[in-house]
């Protein structure tokens, strides 16, 4: 702590108390958090690997999966090796610029898997209604567009406001929860917090809504698609759509469950799982449910491991 005023105590550092006296549950947590992390870090790189070894996966699909293995990567080493060294420790401790970069960094790849699933869902969508255009359409230039204002977007929505104008805090400096979670965070601001929650609403509507409302409108107009097709391309195309529906539905419900829904009493600590659990199950599952549904992954991913022992 550091005295700023008269009345006032500037905060340099958090204690990180949501799981004090629950040494029992810390270690399952950490113990699942490690087996996770290795998997997200191995699955998600392989896939990064394969994209970029094998010539047949040089395509916009497989470009944005591999977009998305990296931000799940990134997503995963911002926050998980920490909340492994904070289960060690009762009432971890955790100083203020390390505690806000936590926070910022975890916003913006949040918000950008937001935008990237979006981005995907158009895909999808122009290669099941316009199959023959599909490479011309979604050319290079076209992907690296996406991609890079995917990126740009989210951190110009997350980290410049954060940066423009900091919150200030004082007096409590605890977090009930294992790492610095956004909501848990912000209920200790002691300046003025009008402005930044209409700056969290407008921000949370644009990532948020409006990226699943567009993701829903896409699917609505690729069902429309294939209905249209014969039953042999119905199959095909349900299938290349199944890995995307799959982890925007364990996207989305698990941020809807984390930020949008009201929390009370009784499920205070369920709520603090399943928040610990958010960045640890998405980049866990992504890599899983694209590499087991999709035979070219798998069949690049068996080249390349069979051609490396050779």
């Amino acid at each position: 702590m550091q005295e700023v005023g008269e009345n006032e105590t500037a905060v340099t550092e958090f204690v990180l108390i949501g799981w004090s006296g629950r040494p029992k549950a810390r270690m399952g947590l950490m113990a699942f958090m490690i087996i996770a992390y290795l998997i997200t870090v191995v699955g998600n790189g392989l896939i990064v690997v394969v994209v970029i070894a094998d010539p047949r996966l040089h395509n916009p699909m497989y470009f944005f999966l591999c977009n998305l293995s990296i931000l799940d990567l990134c997503m995963s080493s911002s926050g998980v090796p920490q909340s492994i060294a904070n289960c060690m420790v009762d009432r971890p401790v955790i100083s203020f610029p390390l505690c806000l970069t936590q926070l910022y960094t975890g916003l913006f790849f949040g918000t950008t898997e937001c935008f990237l699933l979006a981005v995907m869902a158009y895909d999808r969508f122009i290669a099941i209604s316009n199959p023959l255009r599909y490479m011309l359409i979604m050319n290079n230039t076209v992907c690296t567009v996406l991609a890079s204002v995917t990126w740009f977007s989210a951190f110009m929505l997350t980290v410049v406001p954060c940066l423009a104008k900091p919150a200030r805090f004082c007096g409590n400096n605890e977090v009930d929860h294992l790492s610095c979670e956004f909501k848990a965070v912000f209920k200790l601001i002691c300046s003025d917090t009008s402005m930044s929650q209409i700056s969290i609403f407008f921000t949370s509507t644009v990532t948020l809504v409006l990226p699943l409302g567009f993701i829903l409108f896409s699917y609505m107009r690729i069902l429309a698609a294939i209905l249209r097709m014969k039953s042999g391309g119905r199959i095909k195309a349900f299938s290349t759509c199944g890995s995307h529906l799959a982890v925007v539905c364990m996207f989305y419900g698990t941020c809807i469950f984390t930020y949008l829904l009201p929390q009370n009493k009784n499920t205070r600590f369920v709520d603090k799982i399943i928040s610990a659990f958010y960045g640890v199950l998405t980049p866990m599952f992504n890599p899983l449910i694209y590499t087991l549904r999709n035979q070219e992954v798998l069949g690049a991913l068996k080249k390349l491991l069979f051609t490396k022992s050779l």
